[in-house]
C-alpha cells in the first residue's frame, strides 16, 4: 500500500525536481522520470551540439569579421617596439590558425596548422609578442620552459605538462583549452648535444624533442592536470591539440657562426671583395630552417614548425623608444608609481640616452632597462614616499650616473 501511494503522489522530474501536479506530462523511464519541459530542453541543446559539429564552427573563439592581419599587428605596434618583421609572420600565422578553427568540416582541402619558431636574442620581445597577441585575441594562454623537460621515466617534468598549464589557465575547461595558444620558452635548450661524451641517453634533448612530435602535429594527449609524478592516483584529462597554436622561442646562441658558415663569410675578420653582400651585423635575418638543424633541433621537430621567423638585436634608438613609446612603457610604469605620491615624475633626455646606452653596454636587451632603472630608482622609491614638500623629481644624466655607479650592475661586462 504504501509503494502504490509513493508512486502515486510523491514522483517527481528526475532533472528539473518538478512534482507530477506541476507537470503537464511526467515520462517514466526504468529508474527515473522526465517532463515535457526538461524534454523541450534536451531536444534545443541537441539541435545546437548537432548544427555546431555540422559547420565546424566555433562561435565562442571566432575571430571578428573584420579582423585582419593588419590590425594584428597595428595593435602589436602599441605594445612592442620594432620586429616588424617578426610582427608581420606571427600575425599571418595567428591568424591563418583561427580562421583555419572556423573552417567548414570536409572536403579534399583541409588547412594545416602553422606553428611557429621565433629566433631572437635575449630580451629582444619574443615572450612579450606571445603574450601581447593572445591578450588581444582574448583566448587561453600559457608559457612553459622547455628546459624543465625530460623524457617519461626521468627526473624532471612531462612533456604532458605543458598542457597542464593551459587547462589551469582555463579552469580545466577542456573545450576551451583545445583553443588556446601555448608559448615553450628556451626550445633552443633542448636542442641535440653534439659530440656527446656520455654514453646514456640525452634524456633532456632529443628525447624530449621526439616526446613532443605528436603533440606538436596534434593528437589526443592524456594530460595529469595536476601535474603527472606528484599525483599518480589522478584521473587523466584527454586533450586534443589539433587546434591548439605552438608558438616556440629561443636564443639559440651562437647560431650567427652557423649562418656565416653557410653564407660564406665570418662573424670577425676581413671579407672578400668578390663575394655577395652581406649583413654580418645583422645574420639573422638570413636563418632558415637547415641553420635550426645544425644547431641540434630533430628535422621531425623543425617540420612540425614551419613558420620561422628571428627578432633583430635592439640598437639604442628602438631602446629609447621602448623606454618612453609603448602603453605599457617601462617610464610610464615608474611616472604612475610616483603619481600616487603626488609625485609628477620627469626623465631628461640625456638620462634616456645614458640608460641605453648601458643597456647595449650590458648586453641585457630589454629586460636590461628594468634593472637599471631599478638601480637608477630604487633611493628615490625608498626616501620620497611620504613626503608631503616634494611635488616634482627630475632624474637627469648626473643623478642616473651616480646612482648607477654605486649599482653592481657596473661588475657585467658586454658579452
Amino acid at each position: 500500500m504504501d509503494f502504490n501511494k509513493r508512486n502515486k503522489y510523491n514522483l517527481r522530474c528526475s532533472f528539473c525536481g518538478r512534482d507530477k501536479t506541476e507537470a503537464k506530462i511526467l515520462v517514466a523511464g526504468i529508474d527515473a522520470h522526465i517532463c515535457e519541459i526538461c524534454v523541450e530542453q534536451a531536444q534545443e541543446i541537441i539541435d545546437e551540439e548537432l548544427d555546431r559539429k555540422k559547420t565546424g564552427v566555433s562561435e565562442e573563439f571566432a575571430l571578428p569579421e573584420k579582423l585582419n592581419p593588419r590590425d594584428i599587428k597595428v595593435h602589436l605596434d602599441q605594445y612592442v617596439i620594432g620586429q616588424d618583421e617578426a610582427k608581420k609572420f606571427l600575425s599571418v600565422a595567428v591568424y591563418n590558425h583561427y580562421k583555419r578553427l572556423g573552417q567548414q568540416i570536409g572536403g579534399d582541402v583541409e588547412i594545416e596548422k602553422s606553428n611557429v619558431l621565433l629566433v631572437g636574442r635575449t630580451g629582444t620581445g619574443k615572450t612579450l609578442l606571445a603574450k601581447t597577441i593572445a591578450k588581444h585575441l582574448n583566448v587561453p594562454f600559457a608559457i612553459v620552459d622547455a628546459t624543465v623537460f625530460t623524457e617519461a621515466g626521468y627526473v624532471g617534468e612531462d612533456v604532458e605538462s605543458i598542457l597542464s598549464r593551459l587547462l589551469q589557465v582555463c579552469d580545466y575547461d577542456v573545450e576551451m583549452a583545445e583553443r588556446g595558444i601555448v608559448y615553450i620558452d628556451e626550445i633552443d635548450k633542448i636542442a641535440r648535444k653534439q659530440d656527446n661524451p656520455s654514453i646514456t641517453r640525452d634524456v633532456s634533448g632529443e628525447g624530449v624533442q621526439q616526446a613532443m612530435l605528436k603533440m606538436l602535429e596534434g593528437t589526443e594527449v592524456h594530460v595529469p592536470p595536476q601535474g603527472g609524478r606528484k599525483h599518480p592516483e589522478q584521473k587523466l584529462i584527454k586533450v586534443d591539440t589539433s587546434n591548439i597554436l605552438f608558438i616556440c622561442g629561443g636564443a639559440f646562441d651562437g647560431i650567427e657562426k652557423i649562418i656565416a658558415r653557410r653564407v660564406n663569410t665570418q662573424v670577425i675578420g676581413f671579407k672578400n671583395g668578390e663575394e655577395e653582400e652581406v649583413d654580418r651585423d645583422h645574420l639573422l635575418q638570413y636563418i632558415t630552417h637547415k641553420d635550426i638543424k645544425s644547431y641540434g633541433l630533430i628535422p621531425e621537430l623543425i617540420g612540425r614548425l614551419p613558420v620561422l621567423t628571428y627578432l633583430e638585436p635592439l640598437d639604442e634608438a628602438t631602446l629609447k623608444l621602448i623606454l618612453t613609446e609603448p602603453k605599457n612603457a617601462l617610464l610610464k610604469q615608474y611616472d604612475k608609481l610616483f603619481q600616487y605620491e603626488g609625485i609628477k615624475l620627469e626623465f631628461t633626455p640625456e638620462a634616456i640616452e645614458f640608460i641605453a646606452s648601458k643597456a647595449i653596454e650590458f648586453n641585457l636587451g630589454a629586460r636590461g632597462l628594468r634593472s637599471i632603472c631599478e638601480a637608477i630608482m630604487t633611493d628615490a622609491m625608498f626616501e620620497l614616499p611620504g613626503k608631503t614638500d616634494v611635488d616634482k623629481f627630475v632624474v637627469d644624466k648626473a643623478y642616473a650616473e651616480a646612482k648607477l655607479s654605486k649599482s653592481k650592475l657596473t661588475q657585467l661586462k658586454a658579452a
